[in-house]
Protein backbone atom coordinates (compact mmCIF):
# COMPACT_ATOMS: atom_id res chain seq x y z
CA UNK A 1 0.00 0.00 0.00
CA UNK A 2 1.41 3.38 -1.06
CA UNK A 3 2.14 5.94 1.62
CA UNK A 4 2.76 8.73 -0.91
CA UNK A 5 0.84 11.86 0.10
CA UNK A 6 -1.95 12.90 -2.24
CA UNK A 7 -1.13 16.25 -3.81
CA UNK A 8 -2.99 18.00 -6.58
CA UNK A 9 -2.24 20.67 -9.14
CA UNK A 10 -3.92 21.87 -12.33
CA UNK A 11 -3.90 24.33 -15.18
CA UNK A 12 -6.78 26.81 -15.40
CA UNK A 13 -7.90 28.94 -18.31
CA UNK A 14 -10.54 29.42 -20.97
CA UNK A 15 -10.31 27.70 -23.39
CA UNK A 16 -8.18 24.99 -21.80
CA UNK A 17 -8.78 21.71 -23.66
CA UNK A 18 -5.72 22.34 -25.86
CA UNK A 19 -3.28 22.71 -22.96
CA UNK A 20 -0.12 20.58 -23.02
CA UNK A 21 0.56 21.26 -19.34
CA UNK A 22 -0.96 18.02 -17.96
CA UNK A 23 1.39 15.92 -20.10
CA UNK A 24 4.39 17.90 -18.88
CA UNK A 25 3.56 17.98 -15.18
CA UNK A 26 2.35 14.39 -14.85
CA UNK A 27 5.53 13.20 -16.59
CA UNK A 28 7.51 15.19 -14.05
CA UNK A 29 5.70 13.59 -11.12
CA UNK A 30 6.37 10.12 -12.52
CA UNK A 31 10.06 10.89 -13.04
CA UNK A 32 10.34 12.29 -9.52
CA UNK A 33 8.61 9.27 -7.98
CA UNK A 34 5.74 11.39 -6.66
CA UNK A 35 3.13 8.65 -6.89
CA UNK A 36 0.45 10.57 -5.02
CA UNK A 37 0.65 13.66 -7.22
CA UNK A 38 -1.75 14.37 -10.10
CA UNK A 39 -2.23 17.32 -12.44
CA UNK A 40 -5.53 18.17 -14.18
CA UNK A 41 -7.03 20.92 -16.32
CA UNK A 42 -10.11 23.03 -15.56
CA UNK A 43 -12.08 25.50 -17.63
CA UNK A 44 -12.16 28.66 -15.49
CA UNK A 45 -12.77 32.24 -16.59
CA UNK A 46 -11.89 35.51 -14.86
CA UNK A 47 -15.18 35.69 -12.97
CA UNK A 48 -14.74 32.17 -11.63
CA UNK A 49 -11.11 32.26 -10.49
CA UNK A 50 -11.57 33.60 -6.96
CA UNK A 51 -14.29 31.07 -6.17
CA UNK A 52 -12.26 28.20 -7.60
CA UNK A 53 -9.21 29.09 -5.50
CA UNK A 54 -11.30 29.61 -2.37
CA UNK A 55 -12.75 26.11 -2.73
CA UNK A 56 -9.42 24.27 -2.85
CA UNK A 57 -8.39 21.96 -0.02
CA UNK A 58 -5.02 21.46 1.69
CA UNK A 59 -4.01 18.75 -0.79
CA UNK A 60 -3.46 21.39 -3.48
CA UNK A 61 0.19 22.24 -4.21
CA UNK A 62 -0.33 24.82 -6.93
CA UNK A 63 -1.99 26.05 -10.09
CA UNK A 64 -0.81 27.00 -13.55
CA UNK A 65 -2.73 29.89 -15.11
CA UNK A 66 -3.12 30.67 -18.79
CA UNK A 67 -5.29 33.17 -20.66
CA UNK A 68 -7.37 35.00 -19.61
CA UNK A 69 -6.31 34.61 -15.96
CA UNK A 70 -2.74 35.90 -15.83
CA UNK A 71 -3.56 39.40 -14.62
CA UNK A 72 -6.51 38.61 -12.36
CA UNK A 73 -4.33 35.99 -10.66
CA UNK A 74 -2.59 38.72 -8.70
CA UNK A 75 -5.93 39.70 -7.14
CA UNK A 76 -6.44 36.26 -5.56
CA UNK A 77 -2.85 35.74 -4.35
CA UNK A 78 -1.79 36.39 -0.75
CA UNK A 79 1.72 37.25 -1.91
CA UNK A 80 3.19 38.27 -5.27
CA UNK A 81 6.76 37.42 -6.24
CA UNK A 82 8.83 40.34 -7.61
CA UNK A 83 8.81 39.16 -11.23
CA UNK A 84 5.03 38.85 -11.32
CA UNK A 85 4.66 42.20 -9.57
CA UNK A 86 6.87 43.94 -12.13
CA UNK A 87 4.86 42.57 -15.04
CA UNK A 88 1.49 42.86 -13.34
CA UNK A 89 0.69 39.27 -14.26
CA UNK A 90 1.51 35.73 -13.21
CA UNK A 91 1.11 32.21 -14.50
CA UNK A 92 1.70 30.20 -11.33
CA UNK A 93 0.08 30.07 -7.89
CA UNK A 94 1.93 28.09 -5.22
CA UNK A 95 0.22 27.13 -1.96
CA UNK A 96 2.48 27.28 1.08
CA UNK A 97 2.08 27.62 4.82
CA UNK A 98 2.14 31.40 4.59
CA UNK A 99 -0.53 31.54 1.88
CA UNK A 100 -0.71 31.49 -1.91
CA UNK A 101 2.13 33.15 -3.82
CA UNK A 102 1.84 34.27 -7.46
CA UNK A 103 4.88 33.78 -9.69
CA UNK A 104 5.63 34.36 -13.36
CA UNK A 105 7.64 31.45 -14.77
CA UNK A 106 7.23 32.78 -18.31
CA UNK A 107 10.16 35.03 -17.38
CA UNK A 108 12.22 32.05 -16.25
CA UNK A 109 11.24 30.05 -19.32
CA UNK A 110 12.32 32.77 -21.72
CA UNK A 111 15.61 33.41 -19.91
CA UNK A 112 16.51 29.72 -19.71
CA UNK A 113 15.64 29.17 -23.37
CA UNK A 114 17.74 32.11 -24.54
CA UNK A 115 20.71 31.20 -22.35
CA UNK A 116 20.67 27.58 -23.51
CA UNK A 117 20.91 28.82 -27.11
CA UNK A 118 23.91 30.98 -26.26
CA UNK A 119 22.30 34.39 -25.76
CA UNK A 120 23.54 36.75 -23.07
CA UNK A 121 24.44 40.43 -22.99
CA UNK A 122 24.57 42.58 -26.10
CA UNK A 123 21.51 44.10 -27.76
CA UNK A 124 18.11 42.45 -27.85
CA UNK A 125 14.96 43.11 -29.86
CA UNK A 126 11.44 42.22 -28.74
CA UNK A 127 8.61 42.05 -31.28
CA UNK A 128 5.27 42.98 -29.74
CA UNK A 129 4.17 44.63 -26.50
CA UNK A 130 1.68 42.22 -24.88
CA UNK A 131 2.03 40.03 -21.83
CA UNK A 132 4.63 37.70 -23.34
CA UNK A 133 6.64 40.69 -24.54
CA UNK A 134 6.61 42.08 -21.00
CA UNK A 135 7.88 38.73 -19.71
CA UNK A 136 10.60 38.88 -22.37
CA UNK A 137 11.68 42.33 -21.18
CA UNK A 138 11.89 40.99 -17.62
CA UNK A 139 13.91 37.98 -18.80
CA UNK A 140 16.32 40.18 -20.74
CA UNK A 141 16.67 42.38 -17.67
CA UNK A 142 17.62 39.31 -15.63
CA UNK A 143 20.15 38.41 -18.34
CA UNK A 144 21.70 41.88 -18.07
CA UNK A 145 21.49 42.68 -21.77
CA UNK A 146 22.94 46.05 -22.73
CA UNK A 147 19.98 47.45 -24.68
CA UNK A 148 16.43 46.43 -25.61
CA UNK A 149 14.53 47.67 -28.66
CA UNK A 150 10.81 46.90 -28.74
CA UNK A 151 9.11 46.88 -32.13
CA UNK A 152 5.36 47.51 -32.21
CA UNK A 153 2.64 48.66 -34.56
CA UNK A 154 1.31 51.43 -32.33
CA UNK A 155 3.54 53.02 -29.68
CA UNK A 156 0.44 54.17 -27.82
CA UNK A 157 -0.39 50.55 -26.99
CA UNK A 158 2.98 49.91 -25.34
CA UNK A 159 2.20 51.72 -22.08
CA UNK A 160 1.94 48.51 -20.03
CA UNK A 161 5.30 47.33 -21.35
CA UNK A 162 6.87 50.68 -20.54
CA UNK A 163 5.45 50.36 -17.02
CA UNK A 164 7.03 46.93 -16.65
CA UNK A 165 10.40 48.27 -17.77
CA UNK A 166 10.13 51.19 -15.35
CA UNK A 167 9.31 48.91 -12.40
CA UNK A 168 12.27 46.71 -13.33
CA UNK A 169 14.56 49.71 -13.61
CA UNK A 170 15.49 48.76 -17.16
CA UNK A 171 15.47 50.99 -20.22
CA UNK A 172 13.70 50.05 -23.43
CA UNK A 173 13.30 51.96 -26.68
CA UNK A 174 9.93 51.53 -28.37
CA UNK A 175 9.76 51.80 -32.18
CA UNK A 176 6.41 51.90 -34.00
CA UNK A 177 7.77 50.17 -37.11
CA UNK A 178 5.94 46.86 -37.53
CA UNK A 179 3.77 48.44 -40.23
CA UNK A 180 7.01 49.29 -42.09
CA UNK A 181 8.85 45.97 -42.57
CA UNK A 182 12.03 47.50 -44.08
CA UNK A 183 12.41 49.82 -41.08
CA UNK A 184 11.74 46.95 -38.68
CA UNK A 185 14.25 44.75 -40.51
CA UNK A 186 16.95 47.38 -40.11
CA UNK A 187 16.50 47.29 -36.34
CA UNK A 188 17.01 43.52 -36.38
CA UNK A 189 20.43 43.86 -38.00
CA UNK A 190 23.23 43.11 -35.56
CA UNK A 191 20.91 42.06 -32.72
CA UNK A 192 22.34 39.43 -30.40
CA UNK A 193 18.90 38.11 -29.44
CA UNK A 194 15.40 38.55 -30.85
CA UNK A 195 12.20 37.48 -29.11
CA UNK A 196 9.10 37.44 -31.28
CA UNK A 197 5.84 37.42 -29.34
CA UNK A 198 3.75 38.11 -32.44
CA UNK A 199 0.97 35.73 -33.52
CA UNK A 200 1.52 33.23 -36.32
CA UNK A 201 2.15 34.99 -39.62
CA UNK A 202 2.59 38.47 -38.17
CA UNK A 203 6.39 38.40 -38.45
CA UNK A 204 6.56 36.78 -41.90
CA UNK A 205 7.67 40.01 -43.58
CA UNK A 206 10.85 40.00 -41.46
CA UNK A 207 12.08 36.63 -42.72
CA UNK A 208 14.32 38.35 -45.27
CA UNK A 209 16.00 40.68 -42.78
CA UNK A 210 19.80 40.70 -42.65
CA UNK A 211 20.03 38.29 -39.76
CA UNK A 212 23.47 38.15 -38.21
CA UNK A 213 24.85 34.61 -38.06
CA UNK A 214 24.69 33.54 -34.43
CA UNK A 215 21.76 35.76 -33.49
CA UNK A 216 19.37 33.83 -31.24
CA UNK A 217 15.72 34.04 -32.34
CA UNK A 218 13.09 32.84 -29.89
CA UNK A 219 9.73 32.66 -31.64
CA UNK A 220 6.89 32.18 -29.15
CA UNK A 221 4.82 30.50 -31.87
CA UNK A 222 5.16 26.72 -32.03
CA UNK A 223 2.38 25.68 -34.39
CA UNK A 224 2.70 25.67 -37.29
CA UNK A 225 6.46 25.16 -37.15
CA UNK A 226 8.81 26.33 -38.45
CA UNK A 227 7.35 29.79 -38.88
CA UNK A 228 8.30 31.78 -41.97
CA UNK A 229 10.47 34.16 -39.94
CA UNK A 230 12.22 31.29 -38.15
CA UNK A 231 12.96 29.63 -41.48
CA UNK A 232 14.38 32.83 -42.94
CA UNK A 233 16.52 33.52 -39.88
CA UNK A 234 17.81 29.94 -39.79
CA UNK A 235 18.83 30.14 -43.45
CA UNK A 236 20.93 33.18 -42.58
CA UNK A 237 22.70 31.33 -39.76
CA UNK A 238 20.66 32.42 -36.76
CA UNK A 239 20.11 30.00 -33.87
CA UNK A 240 16.40 29.24 -33.55
CA UNK A 241 14.37 28.48 -30.43
CA UNK A 242 10.70 27.54 -30.79
CA UNK A 243 7.88 28.42 -28.46
CA UNK A 244 7.82 24.78 -27.35
CA UNK A 245 11.17 25.27 -25.62
CA UNK A 246 9.79 28.28 -23.77
CA UNK A 247 6.70 26.24 -22.82
CA UNK A 248 8.91 23.43 -21.54
CA UNK A 249 11.20 25.65 -19.52
CA UNK A 250 8.39 27.59 -17.84
CA UNK A 251 6.77 24.26 -16.90
CA UNK A 252 10.06 22.94 -15.47
CA UNK A 253 10.21 26.08 -13.31
CA UNK A 254 6.61 25.53 -12.18
CA UNK A 255 7.37 21.95 -11.15
CA UNK A 256 10.33 23.20 -9.13
CA UNK A 257 8.19 25.78 -7.35
CA UNK A 258 5.36 23.35 -6.58
CA UNK A 259 7.42 20.31 -5.55
CA UNK A 260 10.59 21.87 -4.19
CA UNK A 261 12.54 19.40 -6.34
CA UNK A 262 14.72 19.94 -9.45
CA UNK A 263 12.54 19.73 -12.54
CA UNK A 264 13.19 16.54 -14.57
CA UNK A 265 13.73 18.33 -17.87
CA UNK A 266 14.56 15.26 -19.97
CA UNK A 267 11.41 13.38 -18.95
CA UNK A 268 9.27 16.46 -19.50
CA UNK A 269 10.81 17.10 -22.91
CA UNK A 270 10.06 13.52 -23.95
CA UNK A 271 6.44 13.88 -22.81
CA UNK A 272 6.08 17.19 -24.65
CA UNK A 273 7.46 15.75 -27.87
CA UNK A 274 5.07 12.80 -27.62
CA UNK A 275 2.07 15.05 -26.95
CA UNK A 276 2.89 17.29 -29.90
CA UNK A 277 3.43 14.29 -32.18
CA UNK A 278 0.07 12.84 -31.13
CA UNK A 279 -1.63 16.03 -32.32
CA UNK A 280 0.10 16.18 -35.68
Amino acid sequence: MSTSPVRRAAVLGSPIAHSLSPALHNAAYTALGLAGWHYDRYEVDEAGLAGFVAGLGPEWAGLSLTMPLKRVLLDVADHVAPGAAAIGAGNTLVFEGTGATAHNTDVTGIARSLRAAGAGGGRAVVLGAGGTAQAAVAALHDMEVDAVDVLVRDAGRASALRGTAERLGTEVTVHAVLTDPPAAARLLEGADAVVSTLPAGAADALAGARWRPGTVLLDAVYAPWPTVVAGGAAAAGARIVSGLEMLLQQAVAQVELMTGRPGPEAAMREALDAAVLARS
